[in-house]
């Protein structure tokens, strides 16, 4: 197993942040060739996705995202910005973690996937991820 953590910056919105560059860049470093690459985020409000970015497709998730988890005074769990509460429910529906196959050293993924970070903490405008290749 080959593993390694970057730090990524989200800025002060709620962002999907595409990470497909970062994974590639770590298998190369990896010499991975055939296994499983996974991603893992270790934050309690921050979850990872694969999804098309680029299209509108980031930007219907969020909008999703402030229709299910809206950003009010509903949440119990309230410090930080308001509606905070939210963003530590958000890991329930978008894990804080994905699995990705590679083969031949290649993401597997379908022609408009990409690997994302989906962060609507506005608190917290620095993420760590941990990147582990798992060779087959």
């Amino acid at each position: 197993m080959y593993s390694t953590e970057i730090e990524v910056r989200t800025g002060g919105d709620a962002v999907v942040l595409d990470l497909t560059k970062d994974a590639e860049r770590f298998l190369g470093e990896a010499g991975a060739d055939e296994g499983l690459l996974h991603v893992w985020v270790p934050h309690a409000t921050a979850g990872l996705a694969i999804l098309e970015t680029g299209a509108g497709s980031d930007d219907d998730l969020l909008a999703a995202i402030d229709q299910l988890l809206p950003r009010d005074d509903r949440w119990r769990h309230q410090h930080g910005s308001r509606g905070h509460g939210r963003d530590h429910v958000l890991p329930a529906f978008l894990p804080p973690y994905a699995s990705v196959p590679v083969l031949g050293g290649v993401l597997a993924l379908g022609t408009w996937q990409s690997v994302c970070l989906v962060d609507t903490n506005i608190d917290n405008t620095v993420r760590r991820l941990r990147f582990s290749f798992l060779a087959g």
